[in-house]
């Protein structure tokens, strides 16, 4: 096995940054046609809460978010005012309050959802099938680490 080549790394760090804010800037744009009027990390926030079973607390949306609790205040009270979530009194301890989705916070979460996949496809338009499978394969390996994509690799 060979080094890796320190030139090559850092293109590729580049190209990847280069990716990420070309796939920020088209799924603004894809939200923007929506007109939703929720920012990027109001869609954050609505896309964890769905993944909850039952409304999560605050904090817990905090720690799955990785910001502080304030951070999150912030975008509940913004939703909240839109219309997209409301805070409930938890049954089992009233003085806790939990956050749950309204019927618009899941229209727009698949508004959400809809313009992400646009955005998706405008992305990878120029690749084939077969590429987009490499791709996804490749991208499965960097998000689980290299332990996870050993088998990937040889079909690639």
């Amino acid at each position: 096995m060979t080094a890796p080549d320190p030139d090559s790394d850092g293109r590729l760090a580049e190209q990847l940054l280069r990716l990420t804010r070309r796939v920020h800037r088209i799924q603004k744009r894809h939200l923007e046609h929506r007109d939703l009027g929720i920012t990027p990390a109001q869609s954050r926030l609505l896309r964890t809460l769905a993944h909850y079973g039952s409304p999560p607390r605050m904090a817990d949306l905090a720690e799955r978010l990785e910001v502080v609790p304030r951070a999150v205040t912030t975008l509940v009270d913004g939703l909240e005012a839109a219309g997209k979530v409301r805070r409930v009194p938890d049954p089992a301890n009233r003085r806790v309050i939990r956050i749950e989705l309204t019927d618009d916070g899941r229209e727009a979460l698949r508004e959400l959802r809809a313009a992400r996949r646009s955005a998706a496809e405008e992305i990878l338009a120029p690749l084939a099938d077969e590429q987009r499978a490499v791709l996804g394969r490749l991208l499965d390996t960097l998000i689980d680490g290299p332990d996870s994509g050993r088998d990937h690799l040889h079909t690639v």
